[in-house]
């Protein structure tokens, strides 16, 4: 009895543990699957990478994330590398799969179509690769760019013509929707630093080899030799294997590329990155993690084994990219689960066409807000989706030499150019735009000093710059001949001048000098006739010591005058001071002695009539009364008031005296001596008070009076 019992009770733990594993089976089978494309071009390494690395992508996040409800089944198609292929590969997605979202396309020609599509059916397009700036012109909130904006990387290469201090740039480019995308931010940024975009080279992408030759050839003969290159392979390397052929990777070039080549540096041929040696490449920063450095391994070895008859290829970003996007993509279906994967078909009538019978996706706006909400640590570095793409965190510069590349820096939106990240202060808000933070560089030819960025051209038309041919002073302009070659040789203050100008600037402006002379040398005419050949479009500018004169102005610009145009000239002088005892009579002529001695003996002749009578001072003899006049008179010269005070004079003869020393003697006196020194040009001493101490502005206790001014006054007014 017993043993039955146990028998049963084994018999019934056994069934328990057999209807345990099957619904855990069936709990593992309730998964719910999710339809979802990828449009890619299957025949190129590109895509056969993007290939690889989705399916890699969603087996690591559901190995991790079992517990998850929702699984991503991928539905692939083939673009053919066609425009068209493209958008009939996603509208048969949409149609027949009904897919939720789509993966891709490679190329930013195939998502223009892509996109309008996505918006229309409501189903998110998220590309890896689609990185042209004019994609964003469409404003698709569907379309999310699971990449960099190629504009992003502008500001970067900014800095390295700031650090350099280039003034002229050529841009080079794909002629598609890839190349042309950036150009116009790529210009308004140059323009913003003073930097002139030169030339525009636009390639197309079956050029020939003869017609990139051919290009480039017209790039060498302009004096530019910073150029811009914004292309993908393999145009790019038939680009620099000709360019290397034909010289132009020599020195005194500069070439930069945008990332488009720089990703893709690591899968060139050896023979082709032996052309670009001395290139300098920008190219977005991927952290290196022990996560990534095992998935390459994992991904070469998956990628052997798929493609067993191709080249090794190597892991790039946009590999990293692809995985990141898969990733997110799987996360975002999980928030939003599976309630309803239908899509809501419209009314289709005898003339509708296939993209009127497109349904709507029911859930696609809510995996939209989740595919902007998802955060997380990618193998690409942090993953989020502002405006409908990422945003770049830092972009590493590097110069290729040898067999690779070599990292010189960094370049950050916050701190600019860096040499290394993990030195940078978090806390630092310092731009620097500084060449001395870049390591080492290699360029073109190999030379000591980094190039300036322009050449003088060997065919460029040289300005005509006319001098004038002169008898006499040449300091500012000398034109000598060599009678043995007939060679001409301009010197002078104005062509030193001219010369430092034209050197300082940030480019080469050839030009040279002709004489404005007869083949005899003599001057061929005056200053008017010179300056009216540049009207004439004879000569490009003229320099010498011209004067800008008003009439001249009619039919030329002047620059600001550099030097004062006055010349002098410095003689001897004789010495015709007199050094006699009667120097004092010089600044009086003799009628003006004359007058003022008869005054003298009238006014003593007035006082007397006025005094005699009643003042005993001027009665007595006859020759006393005489002698008083004259005494009186000429007293009133050396002595003070006091000293003759004793003769008491009657108010009215005071009144007489006072009205004859100051408003005649003084007066009188001075403007006649003022008038004498005019004309002579002597500085007399004058009180303080008078008009002419006045006019000179002269200062009596001053050791020495300032002849220089008087002159130069005295000389204005004549002018």
């Amino acid at each position: 009895m017993r043993n039955d019992l146990a028998q049963q009770g084994f018999a019934l733990f056994f069934l328990s543990l057999w209807v345990l594993f099957i619904e855990m089976g069936m709990a593992q089978n309730t998964t719910i699957p999710v339809n979802v494309g990828v449009v890619l071009d299957f025949d190129t390494s590109f895509g056969k990478m993007g290939l690889s690395c989705i399916p890699m992508a969603l087996s690591d996040f559901y190995a991790s994330h079992g517990n998850y409800k929702t699984r991503l089944v991928l539905k692939t198609r083939d673009s053919r590398r066609d425009v068209v292929g493209a958008a009939a590969a996603a509208l048969d997605l949409i149609q027949n799969e009904e897919v939720q979202a789509i993966i891709g396309p490679g190329s930013s020609m195939q998502a223009n179509f892509l996109i309008v599509l996505g918006q229309k059916a409501q189903v998110p397009i998220i590309s890896f690769s689609a990185s042209s700036p004019s994609l964003s012109s469409l404003r698709s909130q569907y379309f999310i760019r699971a990449t960099l904006n190629d504009s992003a990387q502008v500001p970067a290469i900014i800095a390295i013509f700031q650090a350099f201090e280039w003034r002229e740039a050529v841009l080079i480019y794909v002629d598609n929707e890839y190349g042309d995308g950036i150009i116009p931010y790529m210009t308004d940024a140059l323009q913003g630093i003073d930097v002139r975009v030169t030339y525009r080279s636009v390639i197309s992408p079956s050029a020939t080899d003869d017609q990139i030759g051919e290009e480039l050839y017209k790039l060498m003969t302009m004096q530019t030799r910073v150029f811009i290159v914004h292309m993908v392979t393999p145009l790019g390397s038939r680009f620099f294997t000709k360019a290397d052929e034909i010289g132009m990777m020599e020195e005194g070039y500069v070439w930069i590329l945008t990332d488009g080549l720089t990703d893709l540096l690591s899968t060139l041929d050896p023979l082709v990155i032996d052309s670009m040696q001395g290139v300098l490449g920008i190219k977005p920063h991927v952290p290196r993690t022990k996560e990534l450095e095992n998935f390459r391994v994992r991904w070469k070895r998956k990628f052997q084994q798929d493609h067993p008859k191709d080249e090794t290829s190597e892991l790039n970003i946009f590999g990293l990219w692809a995985y990141d996007a898969a990733s997110a993509l799987a996360m975002a279906v999980e928030k939003v689960g599976a309630t309803n994967l239908s899509f809501q078909k419209t009314n289709i009538s005898s003339n509708s066409t296939d993209l009127d019978t497109i349904g709507v996706s029911q859930i696609g706006p809510k995996l939209l807000q989740s595919l902007l909400s998802t955060k997380f640590k990618g193998l690409s570095g942090d993953f989020q989706i502002f405006d409908g793409q990422l945003h770049p965190t830092a972009f590493q510069i590097v110069n290729v030499i040898g067999k690779g590349e070599r990292g010189i820096g960094f370049w950050t939106p916050k701190n600019g150019i860096i040499r290394r990240l993990k030195f940078t202060n978090a806390n630092s808000n310092t731009y620097s735009t500084s060449k001395d933070n870049l390591g080492a560089i290699v360029w073109p030819g190999e030379p000591t000093y980094f190039p300036k960025g322009w050449v003088l051209p060997v065919n460029e038309k040289k300005l005509k710059i006319g001098v004038p041919v002169k008898d006499g002073f040449s300091e500012f302009v000398k034109v000598t001949w060599d009678p043995n070659t007939n060679a001409t040789k301009v010197t002078g203050y104005c062509i030193d001048v001219f010369d430092a100008v034209m050197g300082s600037l940030p480019y080469a402006v050839p030009y040279e000098y002709i004489p404005f002379g007869t083949p005899d040398g003599k001057p061929a005419g005056n200053y008017n006739d010179l300056i009216y050949q540049v009207f004439l479009k004879k000569y490009d500018a003229v320099v010498g010591d011209t004067t800008i004169v008003a009439n001249r102005s009619n039919y030329v610009d002047f620059t600001l005058p550099y030097t004062e145009s006055g010349v002098s000239m410095i003689v001897p002088i004789k010495d015709n001071k007199s050094k006699s005892a009667w120097i004092f009579l010089k600044p009086l002529t003799w009628d003006l002695w004359v007058t003022s001695a008869c005054f003298f003996v009238f006014i003593g002749f007035v006082i007397w009539v006025l005094e005699h009578r009643i003042n005993e001072d001027f009665r007595g003899p006859p020759s006393h009364q005489v002698g008083t006049i004259f005494w009186f008179s000429f007293s009133t010269m050396v002595f003070a008031q006091s000293k003759f005070s004793s003769l008491k004079l009657t108010s009215f003869a005071e009144m007489m005296l006072i009205f004859w020393f100051f408003f005649f003697y003084r007066g009188e006196n001075c403007e006649q001596l003022g008038s004498v020194c005019d004309d002579h040009m002597v500085l007399c001493g004058a009180h303080p008070h008078s008009k002419l101490h006045r006019q000179l502005d002269l200062n009596v206790n001053r050791p020495t009076a300032p002849a220089n001014r008087y002159r130069h006054k005295r000389a204005k007014s004549e002018r």
